[in-house]
């Protein structure tokens, strides 16, 4: 089973640079100033990402970045979790809350630069709102997927609240809650760059995306580009490592790759 997840990596990675070299034989042949080779940009990123940008850009971007989807982690999965444990409750607060998720986190990033100011604060509320609601109703309906079995004989052993939250619901729920989590953390990276885009930001990846791009300096904009790609590559991969961690136990889960 390794050997052939190995295998599976491989291939995805031969794949991978493959594309490269196609994109790279095309762009070196068209010659379009818009859509610089692969080399240009490794070059730029090179220039770019291990500069001064990296204290006073990337770092600053991460920080945002984990503070919006940390918050949205802790207030999502517990909140989810009662919500999805009183179906009184979720059916007083569904209306709400199925209306405040239609409504994208870019359109509110003018309500947010004048309730919150340009900085920071702002940045992070808008990663907060977009992230918060996949976690959250993924979380309910993990939550809800407890079957009457576990709840008699949790009863029947009388067994703690707590002990039933941490041992039997959140167990049961972690399945939904990983689904969500991969979703709020794609979200979560799309709109840290976005508010630093609209938000009128002094530093961070979007904030030297758009510098690039209104200096037509390409290669760099593009460098910017795939280090967003770059970051969301590694998240991803993180959250893999830990859901393959956290439900190993689960007859239904199935590793990636597997």
């Amino acid at each position: 089973m390794k050997r052939r997840r190995w295998f599976d990596f491989g291939r995805r990675w031969v794949v991978f640079l493959a594309f490269v070299a196609v994109w790279q034989l095309i762009a070196s042949a068209a010659g379009n100033p818009y859509f610089p080779p692969p080399s240009d940009i490794v070059s730029a990123a090179g220039d770019t990402w291990f500069s001064g940008s990296f204290t006073d850009d990337i770092l600053p971007s991460l920080g945002r970045l984990l503070a919006g989807f940390a918050i949205a982690v802790a207030v999502g999965i517990p909140v989810g979790i009662a919500l999805g444990r009183s179906e009184k409750a979720t059916d007083y607060v569904s209306p709400v809350f199925f209306f405040a998720r239609s409504v994208p986190a870019t359109l509110l990033v003018p309500v947010f630069l004048v309730a919150f100011g340009i900085g920071p604060k702002m940045e992070i509320i808008t990663v907060i709102f977009g992230a918060v609601w996949p976690i959250l109703l993924n979380t309910i309906d993990g939550a809800r997927a407890v079957d009457e079995v576990k709840t008699e004989t949790a009863r029947a052993f009388n067994i703690s609240r707590r002990n039933w939250v941490f041992g039997v619901v959140l167990p049961t729920a972690l399945p939904k809650v990983f689904a969500g989590l991969r979703l709020a953390l794609s979200l979560s990276i799309i709109l840290m760059v976005v508010s630093e885009l609209m938000g009128g930001s002094t530093n961070g990846i979007g904030y030297q995306l758009i510098t690039s791009q209104g200096n037509f300096v390409l290669p760099v904009m593009w460098a910017w580009i795939v280090l967003v790609s770059v970051l969301g590559y590694v998240a991803n991969l993180l959250l893999s490592t830990l859901e393959r961690r956290a439900l190993a136990w689960h007859p239904g889960f199935q590793p990636e790759g597997a």
